[in-house]
Parts: structure tokens; sequence; C-alpha cells
């Protein structure tokens, strides 16, 4: 279960994927973080009153981040911020291409109960149109072309709104090919809902990672999640308030052993700018909760727990390439 992946149909030609600063072949993603932010603001908070942030002082603080990540060997980062979560293109680019890390741009939607006004007479034909935009055009009038898809099902379950996010991302999914990332809430076994709908749209669930599932150490509902064939994202590496990180690693150590690392990814959640925190006040509350906390400490309490590198190669390398090897559309 746990060889690694090997190459395209086309013999030794990788797939291409989009990143932000243009389409680079599948076996140059290297290691990668499956599920981070860059910059997470309220939806308009800024445009409407701008001078509640210093953008100048977070743009050079992402420069400086994302370029310090580069340098402890992470090659790529998803970026799955989305509508909903105040994504601003235009912004991120100049200093997405001064970092040097390949970042790749999501589409899709963000809401826990009701998605924004302007779909609320529209149906999920229409929202799926909007993203194939984002995948196949350029998101925000830039050239910058989506590369997964995002959408989010929490506590409140599938609502009538989340249903029809949830059945966009998967008819946009089904028309591109491009890949399905999800937030998730574990504690209420979201992913499982997730699936089912998705399998009644007609979704292959091995192009789908159910986020958040590191949340849970409830190993019953992970391994129902990876036997119908799914990625799950153990994500949020620095959020204890969630599970504590002992735990986690205890999960992913007891997944491995069961040969299910080639279906598990890695990542923090994390962003440079969340406008919930002032920027000091996140790094008092939340010490760990940044993009260096897997290079710098998990992996390597992983391999002493019993991990192997080749499954860390795996969960950080193999598999986001994997679920990036583009199958077009079905």
């Amino acid at each position: 279960m746990q060889a690694e992946p090997s190459p395209s149909s086309s013999g030794s030609e990788f797939p291409m994927v989009e990143t932000m600063t243009g389409p680079i072949p599948t076996s140059a993603l290297g290691f990668t973080l499956m599920h981070e932010h860059i910059i997470v603001c309220s939806e308009g908070m800024i445009q409407n009153f701008p001078h509640i942030w210093d953008r100048e002082r977070v743009l050079r603080l992402a420069l400086e981040k994302l370029a310090a990540l580069k340098g402890r060997g992470v090659d790529t980062l998803v970026d799955l911020t989305v509508l909903g979560l105040g994504r601003d293109i235009p912004m991120l680019l100049p200093v997405v291409k001064k970092s040097g890390l390949q970042v790749i741009a999501a589409t899709g939607l963000y809401a826990f109960t009701d998605p924004p006004t302007y779909f609320r007479e529209r149906n999920a034909d229409r929202m799926a149109d909007l993203f194939i935009h984002d995948i196949e055009k350029g998101i925000q009038g830039t050239e910058v072309k989506a590369a997964v898809l995002k959408c989010a099902t929490d506590a409140p379950g599938i609502t009538p709104g989340v249903e029809k996010v949830l059945r966009a991302v998967a008819r946009a999914h089904r028309r591109t090919g491009v890949p399905i990332c999800t937030h998730t809430h574990a504690a209420t076994r979201r992913g499982l809902d997730q699936q089912d709908l998705f399998l009644s749209e007609g979704v292959n669930l091995e192009r789908v990672v159910i986020g958040h599932s590191g949340d849970s150490e409830d190993l019953d509902y992970l391994t129902r999640l990876l036997e119908r064939g799914s990625y799950i994202g153990m994500d949020r590496f620095g959020l204890d308030a969630y599970l504590p990180e002992e735990k986690r690693i205890a999960v992913i150590v007891e997944l491995c052993r069961r040969g299910f690392a080639d279906r598990m990814v890695l990542s923090h959640d994390a962003m440079v700018y969340y406008d919930v925190y002032e920027l000091e006040e996140k790094e008092r509350v939340r010490p760990h909760w940044h993009y260096f906390n897997i290079p710098d400490r998990i992996l390597p309490k992983l391999l002493e727990a019993g991990v192997t590198q080749e499954q860390i190669d795996l969960m950080t390398r193999h598999n986001p390439r994997r679920i990036f090897e583009n199958v077009g559309p079905y």
C-alpha cells in the first residue's frame, strides 16, 4: 500500500500543475504543505476599513516567512484561501514571486451555513461556472489559475447553502479534473457527509483530501475515510486546542503502522496574518501555529516515534504529487 507512485501513463513525462508563478510539472512539487494560507481576513473588512491593518508590514512579513520556509527545504505551499477568507491574489502575487516558493492558489467558497447573497437565487451550476473561470481563465483579473478546489462543512452540517457549495465544487471538479481539498469538523465526522455528497455527484473519492482529519483520534472514523479512497489532511499542527500535538503524532504513527502513509498529507492550516488576532497576539496564544513547526519540530518527533523516512516522504512529497496529477475532466 505504501509503494511510491509511478509517473503518468505518458511515459517519463509528468502532468503539469498551475502555481501562482506559472505551470510546473508535478515532479517539481517537492516537499509540499497541502493546507496553508498566507493572509486570511474577514471578507470585505480591509476594503471598507483599510486603517485596521498595516499592509506593508504584513506583506514584508509574508515575504520573510515564505522565503524562510523555502530555506528550510519546503518547495511548495498550497494556499487554500478562497471567497469567504479574504482572498487577494493581486496583492500576494509580487510577494510570492520574490519569495521563490512555489504557491498553489485555490478556488471555491468557505461558508459554514450560507454562501454570499449573490448565490441566493443562483444554482450550483452557476457557482461552478465561476470556480471553473478561476481554473481555466485566471483569478481576480490575473493570469494566476487555481489548481485546487476548496469547500467547508463544519458543525452545522450540510445546510442547504453548504450543499449548494459542495455540489458546485464537485461539478467544477468533474469538468476540470482539479482536486478537492476540504475543511471539516472532525468531532462530528463531517468528512463522511462530504464523501457521501461527492459520491452522489460522481466524484472519485481518490481525488479528494478530507481536511482537518488530524483533529481526531477516532481511528474508526479516520479508517472509514481512508478505506473509501480519500486522502486525509493531518493539517493542523500547532492548533492544540483541537487535539494536542502528542495525540496528533500518535494517530499518524498508528495509521502509518496500519499501512496508510500513502493516504495522508501534513500541514498546519497556518498563515502569516489572520485578522482574528493582532500579529503579536497570535504568536503568544498559539506559539507553534506557524509554517516552520512541521519541518523544525514535527518531522523529528515522527521519526523518533517510529515513522520511517520513506513514510514521511510519502506524506510530504509523493502524495501531494499524486493529488495534483491532473486526470482531466470526466
